[in-house]
């Protein structure tokens, strides 16, 4: 490793943490044929769902070279969303923590943008990529070859330092650095909590998700109507699903509301039942504009709630 490349990296690393990131790790771009494999498997079996997209251009999700030509280094970060400040009053429909705050999109990619200008500055002859929840990128399995965490049994990635309720963004570049070393163990051992207290049995044994059951994409992706098998289990949830991190013991450490961003407002916060069974249109733009909501629409929205409202009726 040429001391120039080991260098840079070090920099990159200590102004990924300036920028507010928690976490930052390198990978050397390469073809993920493993994940490939579990992929296809994974969608002929149906677990997609309605996800039809997944299907398709397998060999470009897991080329980083096809989506970015030159590709030679992945830059892996995350940042905390973890918040113990939760909605206040009993019995209101419940909304996952990542849609707290500021939507993470725009958050996230702020920062790498910043980041890739600073390795810019550096070396102009640098070209990169920011990726944010977005395109065909692998990014638990980018996150776990940049040596951040493994891949819990929830299928979520942890890292040992601040659990699994954190975001990923991925910057990739046309230069080689000095490479972490990728997760290649587990450590969720005999544990089973999150398999165990899934409420609908999503979680299957092979560390994936059969998104046909889980409440996450039935309430957010999913457009169709929630099963009648499911309504009953949904305990109250309307936007998403943190079941499965709630229970994980990697979590019981983690550091609450680090990020300000991503915190719960008072407003929605002190939301009763009422005013979420009479939330209006523009009382929910109000609310929801900068959040990672707005990727439900508002009467899909409104209909999560009525059948969560008749389900505990």
């Amino acid at each position: 490793m040429k001391s120039a490349e080991k260098n840079l990296s070090f920099l990159i690393k200590a102004k990924a943490l300036s920028l507010g990131f928690d976490i930052c790790g390198i990978a050397r771009a390469r073809t993920l044929t493993e994940n490939g494999a579990v992929l296809k498997k994974w969608c002929e079996a149906g677990m997609n769902g309605k996800i039809r997209y997944l299907e398709n251009n397998i060999e470009k999700r897991i080329n980083p070279e096809l989506l970015f030509p030159g590709a030679k280094s992945m830059i892996v970060t995350g940042i905390s969303y973890y918040s113990e400040r939760k909605q206040k009053k009993k019995g209101v429909p419940v909304i996952s923590r990542y849609a707290y705050g500021t939507d993470y999109h725009y958050v996230i990619a702020k920062k790498l943008e910043e980041l890739l200008q600073f390795i810019k500055d550096i070396d102009p002859s640098v070209k990169g990529h920011s990726y944010v929840d977005s395109s065909s990128i692998l990014e638990k399995a980018w996150a776990k070859e940049a040596g951040l965490g493994w891949q819990g049994k929830h299928s979520i990635v942890i890292n040992k330092k601040i659990g699994s309720f954190f975001f990923i963004g991925i910057l990739i570049l046309n230069k080689d650095l000095e490479y972490d070393h990728p997760v290649t163990g587990e450590y969720c051992g005999d544990c089973r909590l999150c398999i165990e207290q899934c409420p609908t049995g999503a979680i299957n044994n092979d560390r994936t998700i059969d998104v046909r059951k889980c409440i996450a994409n039935l309430t957010i992706e999913d457009r169709g109507p929630i099963p009648a098998e499911i309504m009953p289990k949904l305990g109250g949830r309307v936007y998403g699903c943190d079941r499965c991190q709630e229970v994980c013991p990697w979590n019981k450490d983690a550091i609450p509301d680090s990020h300000a961003e991503f915190g719960l407002s008072e407003e929605i916060a002190e939301m009763d039942p009422d005013d979420w069974q009479s939330l209006t249109r523009e009382r929910f733009d109000r609310l929801f504009k900068n959040s990672a909501m707005n990727r439900v629409k508002y009467d899909h929205f409104m209909e999560n709630i009525g059948i969560v409202i008749k389900s505990r009726n």
